[in-house]
């Protein structure tokens, strides 16, 4: 074969590949694989999701083939459509400098992001682990951007609230949690365990320097405040805490929910005035079975529900963890449950599940498995 033969071969053979990454996808395929653009599974894990100038951006964790830690950063994807993916690059990268609490090989996680409407600011909240420390550090990160794919330019981390007890304790609470004393308290579980927790036996431990912050999402209800809720106290409770106006810190308001109930992966909506929570257990990367909360008021108190899934495998939340949960733009009722499938012997191709919310004449979530499904569906 010739040089230009080879050269038309090579051609062809692009334009060949072009096609078949540009195809368009016309369904929501839950569990199966979700090629972007280019044609590679998408690698947004534990993501969010932020609606902007007629795009959504997907926010997520670019996780690795093999290996836990982070070695990228926080990815980002863009859709004008909720099927078809533009890989829009790194939002968040890991940073080269040693030290850094975001250095290469630190744990980045459950990345959200919101715009701020009196900055024009768009700020990301992340769950961080310091490099070679496991999951002990348990801080939140906090990133800024002029742009919604970035590059963030990373401001700090902390754990939350430090030096403040919450909203809903009062003198007396502080008095006893402060009596509590872990050393009294060496075995865990125990009834006397749990009911020291549910007291504020961990939450007065980690008052001085401000409360544990792993699983998190972040809420903007309908008068522009925004909420950090993350999990706390050795992942047994949930805090819910408001930011300040420009979303980089806390106002020092903030409650816990479900005490010793150990919750993690919270997702929240607010559909006709009652705010809905969605949680998992806590084991590990096994799926369990979902919880759910509700509310009229993000202060609480929160009522605990039954599972919002039903079907084959509810007990299991159809093998998932949820990251988030959305409204369709344009939609009177089209919510969406965000989850993930993981596979931890390779997180980079851990599955995605979204699915669409169902509601029973009283209000109440349901999420029942499809095998595929079209946001086109949601509109009335």
């Amino acid at each position: 074969m010739t040089k230009k033969s080879f050269l038309w071969l090579g051609l062809w053979l692009c334009c060949l590949t072009a096609g078949v990454k540009a195809q368009q996808l016309e369904r929501i395929s839950p569990g199966q694989e979700w090629p972007d653009n280019k044609g590679e599974h998408i690698n947004a894990h534990g993501g969010g999701l932020l609606f902007d100038g007629g795009k959504y951006y997907w926010y997520g964790e670019n996780r690795p083939a093999r290996g836990f830690t982070t070695e990228v950063g926080v990815e980002v994807y863009s859709s004008t459509d909720l099927m078809n993916w533009t890989d829009e690059g790194v939002a968040l990268a890991v940073s080269e400098e040693a030290g850094s609490p975001i250095e290469r090989g630190c744990i980045m996680e459950r990345p959200k992001v919101v715009r701020n409407p009196k900055t024009g600011k768009y700020v990301m909240l992340f769950h961080l682990e310091l490099k070679g420390q496991g999951y002990a550090a348990a801080r939140v990160g906090f990133a800024e951007s002029d742009s919604p794919t970035g590059p963030f330019r990373f401001i700090r981390s902390l754990r939350p609230n430090a030096g403040v007890w919450p909203a809903d304790f009062s003198r007396k609470d502080i008095r006893e949690a402060k009596a509590l004393k872990e050393e009294d308290y060496k075995e865990w579980w125990t009834p006397a365990w749990r009911e020291a927790v549910t007291k504020g036996l961990l939450l007065a431990r980690d008052v001085p320097g401000g409360q544990m912050s792993r699983d998190m999402t972040v809420f903007v209800d309908d008068d522009g405040k925004a909420y950090h809720i993350y999990s706390a106290e050795e992942n047994l409770t949930l805090n819910l805490a408001e930011l300040t106006d420009d979303y980089l810190d806390y106002t020092g308001k903030y409650v816990r929910i479900a005490p010793g109930g150990q919750n993690e992966a919270p997702t929240i909506f607010k559909r006709d005035g009652t705010y809905w929570l969605i949680t998992s257990g806590c084991t590990g990367w096994a799926p369990n079975e979902a919880r759910m909360f509700k509310a009229e008021s993000l202060w609480g108190p929160w009522e605990q529900l039954p599972s919002p899934f039903v079907g084959k495998d509810a007990d299991k939340s159809f093998h998932t963890q949820g990251t988030y949960i959305f409204k369709v733009e344009g939609t009177d009722d089209g919510y969406v449950f965000m989850a993930d499938r993981w596979n931890p012997r390779s997180l980079k191709n851990s599955r995605h599940v979204w699915l669409p919310l169902e509601f029973k004449a009283d209000g109440t979530p349901v999420l029942r498995w499809v095998d595929s499904w079209s946001p086109r569906e949601l509109f009335d």
